[in-house]
């Protein structure tokens, strides 16, 4: 038989973080010692006493369905989460999905229809673009790479990209793939824009606890943004919890409504006994997320270290556990070249929308990080 697929999902390319992890997965199993420095995925265990919240949640019966925007219990701590970062938020403004991802896939699908402009700032996280696509939109992308990834020296190339018939701005700071973290004169430029066009934003703030130094504002707080802002967020990065898939998005009451119709048609609710972890992830669980962000930010100051004694300027962000290394233009044929000579897994810059990069997942032991960068250069990477 012959399908008939639709046009909407042929013209989205499969993710290119998973296709490297999958290429590191067969190495490895042929017995290759591959550093997989490609997946954005923590390399600590999701701490004790969220594995033991979610163990009690299950023998205390919480396998069931629940309501389907989330447990009240936890919907109503993530607004008082919100309202501590200075978001008026209520918790019926708040719906819990199975992962930060499906958040951001329901309000794409919510607020696009075919042919709407979606504005993404390069380089960004893969599924943005497959999102887009997916639920029918038209891409716009401003580049950051000219202004070493950060947001404020490209506001008039931001500007000249927003109009009135802009739909969707996309921001996530801490940023995926640069870990730049946007100052509050960019934000401000963002509700700017957005004012005056009339535009939603996402606010994609999965890597908010992971900054060094820094304290990373929420688009949600400016004057004249509350009503036009979807943050979104989740526990997989801040708290190890990857695999558990949990997230959230908050917006205004009238677009929780409609996209919890999406919600409810599509994955239900998030997992009971997840969502009971969750709670005490938000509740008990800031020294292990302090810990976590300490040893991240240890290994980003070495990885900058090690790229330096190569003579390799590496732009270094102030938060997330990502940084694009400069690579020759061909960017896929190195990072394939990298996993195959040096056994060293990035990824192409050109996924995220700028070729000359790979990028660099420091979520890994100290150890394996200065392995990786031995193998890069003795196989001549740099």
């Amino acid at each position: 038989m012959s399908f008939d697929f639709a046009d909407r999902v042929e013209q989205v390319e499969p993710s290119a973080t998973l296709a490297i992890s999958n290429k590191a997965s067969e190495l490895e199993a042929e017995g290759v010692d591959v550093v997989d420095l490609s997946v954005g995925e923590p390399d600590f265990p999701t701490p004790e006493n969220i594995v033991s919240a979610g163990q009690e949640a299950m023998a205390a019966g919480h396998t069931g369905y629940t309501p389907s925007n989330g447990i009240p219990e936890l919907r109503e701590a993530i607004a008082s989460k919100l309202r501590d970062d200075g978001i008026d938020a209520e918790s019926g403004e708040v719906i819990v999905t199975p992962g930060g991802k499906q958040a951001l896939f329901e309000t794409f699908q919510t607020l696009i229809d075919d042919g709407d402009e979606v504005v993404l700032l390069d380089p960004a996280w893969v599924s943005y673009e497959a999102m887009a696509k997916l639920s029918g939109g038209s891409l716009n992308r401003v580049d950051l790479a000219p202004y070493d990834f950060q947001l404020e020296p490209a506001l008039d190339d931001l500007g000249a990209a927003v109009s009135d018939d802009t739909e969707l701005l996309v921001v996530n700071s801490p940023s995926n793939p640069t870990g730049a973290v946007y100052s509050d004169a960019a934000l401000e430029g963002v509700r700017d824009l957005a004012v005056e066009h009339d535009v939603t934003v996402i606010s994609d703030e999965i890597y908010q606890q992971i900054t060094y130094g820094v304290e990373p504002t929420s688009l949600a707080t400016l004057d004249g943004m509350g009503d036009r802002t979807v943050t979104i967020n989740g526990f997989s990065k801040a708290y190890s919890m990857t695999g558990w898939r949990l997230g959230y998005l908050h917006a205004p009451e009238s677009l929780v409504s409609q996209a919890g119709k999406l919600h409810s048609h599509s994955v239900s609710c998030a997992v009971n006994f997840v969502q009971h972890a969750g709670l005490e992830a938000l509740e008990n669980t800031d020294e292990d997320v302090l810990e976590m962000r300490d040893a991240f930010l240890e290994r980003r100051d070495m990885l900058s270290d090690l790229f330096a004694e190569h003579g390799v300027d590496v732009p270094v962000g102030d938060g997330a556990f990502y940084m694009m290394l400069p690579v020759d233009e061909d960017d896929q044929a190195w990072c394939s070249g990298a996993i195959e000579d040096a056994h060293v897994a990035t990824v192409p810059g050109s996924a995220f929308g700028s070729p000359g990069y790979a990028r660099i997942s420091y979520a890994a032991s100290e150890e394996r990080l200065r392995e990786a960068v031995d193998r890069l250069a003795e196989h001549g990477y740099f």
